[in-house]
C-alpha cells in the first residue's frame, strides 16, 4: 500500500510540474496576450482602461471609500497627509442581509445611504467629502465615474441594476437621503486599489496582485500603447486592469479539465480555476477522490465527504498542509497518518503549482514594462492565499529567483493589505489632486 501511494504521489507531482518550459512558454504566450488586449484585438486578457493613474504620494485631505465586494460592506474614512503619510480615521462594517440583496435598487442603495450617513454620524463627519466606491462586481466601465453592472454574483439579485449605471443609482441614493456634502469621484476595483495603496507610500511599486478567493492583476500602461482606448486622458500612463484570471494559453491536467467542465462558467477563466482560492481545495478533492477510488485511501466515511463537489475548502487545504486536523479525521475509523501524509502532499503539490503559475504571470507583467528588467519592481499583494496560505510566498519567491537568477533582487513581493478600502479613498485624493 505504501508503495502503491509513492507511486500516485509521484504521478500528480509529475502531472503538476510546471517546468521551466512551461515558464517561458507561458510568458511568451501572456505578452501576446496582453499586446492583443491593449490593441482590441482578440485575446484572454480584458486589458480594461482604470481611468486611474498612479498617485504622487503628495496627495492631502480626508476622503470617504465604500467598499462593496460581498455580503459584508465596509465604510472607511482616511487623512492623506501628504509625504506618504496614510491614518485611518474609522472603519465600520455593515452586513447587507438576504433581505437587502435581494430588492429592488432604491431599496439597496438607500440602505447603503444610511450606512454611510451612520457612519458620518458617529466619526462627526459633516464636512464636504469626495468619495472612492469599490465595487467588485462584472461591469463594463466607460470612464472613472461610469460602470454599468453586467451581472450580479456572489449571491446578489437586487431587482433594476444589471444594465445600469451603478455610480448614478448610488448618487441619486445619496440625494434621496440628504446626504448632499458627498461628492463620488471614482469607481474602482480592489486590484487597482491595492496597487494605489501601495504605490502612495512606495513610488517603485508599479503593479498589484490578488491572491484570495478570486485572483486579478493591475499595472501601469504608457498611454500610447493603449491604441484601443480613444478617450480624453491627461497622463502619459493610465492604470490597467488585467483581468488575468481569464488568461488560457497555459499547461492543464485532466483535473483541471473537469473542474472546468463541471464548473458554472466552462471554458472561462481558465488561470484562475488553477491558482486562487476558490479552487484550489476543488482540485484537490479530485485528486483525493481518485485516491479512493484507487483503493489508497479506505475510510469511508472520510470518502463520503470527498465525494461531494468543494467539499473540501481551500481553507481547510490551508489548515491541512499545515498539520492541523480538518474534519475530524484522526476519530475516523481506519484513517492512518499514511492517509493524512496523502492528503497533505496533494494540498502542497496543487499551491506549489499554482504559486508557480503566479509568480510567471507576474515576471510576464514586469517584463512587459521592463523588459530587461533594468528598474526596481515592487508587487503589492494582497489576498488570503499570499498572506495565509503555508509556502505560498516561499514557493512564488522562489519561482522568481528561477526566472530571474540574476536580477531577482530587482523584485520585491509585498503584502499590501486593505487595496479595496484604503485604495479608494486614495484613488478619489489623486482625482481631487488634479
Amino acid at each position: 500500500m505504501t508503495q502503491n501511494i509513492d507511486v500516485f504521489l509521484k504521478e500528480i507531482t509529475d502531472m503538476f510540474d510546471f517546468t521551466r518550459k512551461d515558464t517561458y512558454e507561458m510568458m511568451g504566450a501572456f505578452h501576446k496576450e496582453i499586446e492583443n488586449g491593449l490593441k482590441g484585438r482578440q485575446s484572454s486578457l480584458k486589458m480594461l482602461p482604470s481611468f486611474v493613474r498612479r498617485p504622487t504620494g503628495n496627495e492631502k485631505g480626508i476622503f470617504l471609500a465604500i467598499d462593496l465586494g460581498g455580503t459584508n460592506m465596509r465604510v472607511l474614512a482616511i487623512r492623506l497627509s501628504g509625504q506618504k503619510k496614510i491614518a485611518t480615521i474609522g472603519i465600520r462594517r455593515f452586513t447587507l442581509g438576504k433581505e437587502i440583496i435581494s430588492k429592488t435598487e432604491d431599496v439597496f442603495f438607500d440602505f447603503i445611504a444610511d450606512c454611510v450617513s451612520t457612519f458620518l454620524k458617529e466619526h462627526k463627519l459633516d464636512i464636504f467629502l469626495e468619495v472612492g466606491f469599490t465595487f467588485s462586481f462584472p461591469v463594463v466601465q466607460t470612464s472613472i465615474l461610469r460602470g454599468i453592472l453586467i451581472s450580479w454574483t456572489k449571491g446578489f439579485a437586487v431587482k433594476g441594476v444589471e444594465g445600469h449605471d451603478v455610480v448614478k443609482l448610488l448618487d441619486k441614493a445619496f440625494k434621496r437621503k440628504g446626504l448632499e456634502n458627498l461628492k463620488l469621484v471614482a469607481l474602482t476595483n480592489d486590484t487597482v486599489g491595492t496597487l494605489v495603496t501601495k504605490s502612495y507610500i512606495d513610488p517603485l511599486c508599479d503593479m498589484g496582485v490578488i491572491l484570495g478567493t478570486g485572483t486579478n492583476a493591475a499595472y501601469p500602461e504608457r498611454i500610447d500603447n493603449l491604441t484601443k482606448f480613444h478617450g480624453m486622458w491627461d497622463s502619459d500612463e493610465m492604470i490597467i486592469n488585467i483581468e488575468w484570471g481569464g488568461f488560457d494559453k497555459i499547461k492543464t491536467t485532466k483535473y483541471d479539465t473537469q473542474l472546468d467542465r463541471d464548473s458554472e462558467n466552462p471554458g472561462e477563466q481558465k488561470m484562475e480555476k488553477m491558482i486562487s482560492g476558490r479552487y484550489l481545495g476543488e482540485i484537490s478533492r479530485l485528486i483525493i477522490r481518485e485516491a479512493f477510488e484507487k483503493g489508497l485511501l479506505n475510510a469511508k466515511e472520510l470518502k463520503n465527504i470527498f465525494l461531494k463537489p468543494y467539499s473540501l475548502t481551500t481553507e481547510q487545504l490551508s489548515l491541512m498542509v499545515s498539520d492541523k486536523e480538518i474534519f475530524g479525521y484522526s476519530k475516523i475509523e481506519g484513517f492512518s497518518d499514511k492517509d493524512f501524509m496523502l492528503l497533505k502532499e496533494v494540498g502542497l503539490i496543487v499551491s506549489k503549482r499554482a504559486a508557480r503559475i503566479a509568480a510567471t504571470a507576474i515576471a510576464a507583467v514586469l517584463t512587459h514594462m521592463d523588459k530587461d528588467l533594468k528598474s526596481a519592481h515592487v508587487v503589492a499583494i494582497d489576498g488570503s492565499l499570499f498572506e495565509r496560505y503555508k509556502g505560498f510566498r516561499e514557493n512564488m519567491e522562489i519561482m522568481i529567483k528561477e526566472i530571474f537568477p540574476h536580477q531577482a533582487d530587482k523584485i520585491r513581493l509585498s503584502l499590501t493589505r486593505d487595496g479595496s478600502g484604503i485604495g479608494a479613498a486614495i484613488v478619489a485624493a489623486s482625482l481631487s489632486s488634479r
